[in-house]
């Protein structure tokens, strides 16, 4: 696991998005290769990007229940939440100047 990015269970991502705070949430799964194609990249920009959001990770397997409740339909799946709601996401894989774009833009 990375240093910038943190695994939580799906009540954990709740009870964060619940306090207000700006979360960006990779929804993953172990066995999914563009997830794993991801993460380092999930991890470097969020190294960048530390003081503007919480970064975690939530495991669809490990916290299908919430993850159905947040309508993940595919993965990686990356969801911004600010102020108690989602904001936006980004699905798939994407670079890593792709990614800083998308957070350089959705992150106050």
């Amino acid at each position: 696991m990375s240093k910038n990015v943190r695994e939580v269970k799906g009540e954990e991502l709740i009870a964060l998005v619940k306090e207000g705070k700006t979360v960006v949430c990779d929804f993953w799964a172990t066995w999914c290769g563009p997830c794993r194609m991801l993460a380092p990249v999930l991890d470097k920009v969020a190294e960048e990007f530390a003081g503007r959001a919480e970064f975690v990770k939530v495991d669809v397997d490990e916290s299908g229940e919430v993850a159905q409740k947040m309508g993940i339909m595919s993965i990686p799946d990356v969801y911004i939440f600010e102020d108690g709601k989602m904001k936006t996401h980004q699905l798939g894989y994407v670079p890593e100047s792709a990614m800083r774009a998308f957070l350089s833009e959705n992150l106050k």
